[in-house]
């Protein structure tokens, strides 16, 4: 005999979607467990891509735990992309610790993109931050290498629009560059590193962050290069350079007077030469004229000669006169 299995299977499948779209079993557990949801509104949630399931069980934690939250606003913080059970745990951590958080508030920090279980954990118990390596000189020009550990805390209420931990670190850091940059001496701070923490500590660096810094602790610190040194022995090769680039402007410029000097001494000796060259002319055109004679011509070589010897005499192998005539 056969039996039709097809009416079963479509009885099974209208089973199926009628307990899909109303959990009956999700809204007994809700009613035991002290929740007021309807089944209508459990539909709802399906008609709305709403997933009963986490927003019931969100109730029941929330209800349990003592906090009065209606399952309207779970499912408007879920339709806009929030993490409610995230927001439930941080509320009941909140309420057991006596921290001041509504559930406007939470979600508002949840859709910022924050985890707000992990800053009410950070509240409660506060974290530690470790610094890179901030590098500072102080006044005497060793450079000192200091690592720090900031203890923050989250503040809840500037943790929207708060700024993050790049921001606490890169202020710490201005801060210990500020501080060692103040010290005469390196051996100040080697002394007293606590100096550093309270000036760092009393610039009020955390505010307009999302923590709030309760100490900052000097966890190590290095010395680092001589600077000061590096500098002095780097403007004294700066200076050498330009001296010495002065000097061979100097060098140079002499070089070119003296060049100057010798042209001019040759051309000075050029024209005695050329004067020289016209004393047989005159002396010619004197004899022609009448105006010179023999005896007066030998009286003039006479002096020549006389003149020559007495330079020969007081500068013996030096050039002597040689006039022509």
């Amino acid at each position: 005999m056969n039996v039709p299995f097809a009416p079963f299977i479509i009885a099974a499948i209208a089973l199926l979607v009628f307990l899909y779209f109303f959990p009956i079993s999700l809204w007994i557990t809700a009613i035991f467990s002290g929740v007021r949801v309807s089944l209508f509104q459990l539909v709802l949630m399906r008609v709305r891509k709403v997933s009963p399931t986490l927003i019931v069980n969100s109730l029941i934690t929330a209800t349990k735990a003592g906090l009065h939250i209606t399952s309207n606003e779970l499912e408007t913080h879920y339709l806009a992309g929030g993490n409610v059970p995230n927001v439930i745990k941080a509320l009941i951590s909140a309420d057991k610790a006596n921290i001041p958080l509504d559930f406007k508030q939470a979600t508002a920090i949840d859709l910022a993109g924050r985890n707000v279980f992990e800053a009410v954990t950070t509240s409660v118990n506060p974290k530690v931050i470790n610094t890179p390596n901030v590098a500072a000189v102080s006044q005497d020009g060793i450079q000192l290498i200091v690592i720090a550990r900031v203890t923050v805390r989250a503040n809840i209420t500037q943790l929207v629009g708060g700024a993050g931990e790049e921001t606490i670190l890169a202020r710490v850091g201005e801060g210990i560059v500020t501080s060692i940059g103040s010290s005469v001496s390196h051996k100040e701070v080697l002394e007293n590193p606590d100096k550093i923490s309270k000036l760092v500590l009393s610039k009020g660096l955390d505010a307009g962050t999302a923590f709030e810094i309760l100490s900052i602790d000097i966890a190590d610190i290095d010395i680092g290069e001589n600077i000061g040194a590096k500098l002095q022995i780097d403007q004294a090769t700066a200076d050498l350079k330009v001296a010495e680039a002065k000097a061979e402007e100097r060098r140079a410029m002499a070089v070119a007077v003296e060049q100057e000097n010798r042209a001019k001494t040759q051309e000075a000796k050029a024209s005695v030469v050329q004067a020289e060259a016209e004393i047989p002319k005159a002396i010619a055109d004197a004899f022609r004229s009448g105006n010179l004679g023999v005896m007066d011509y030998y009286k003039m070589r006479n002096v020549q000669a006389d003149t020559d010897m007495r330079d020969s005499i007081a500068n013996p192998g030096g050039p002597t006169s040689n006039t022509k005539s």
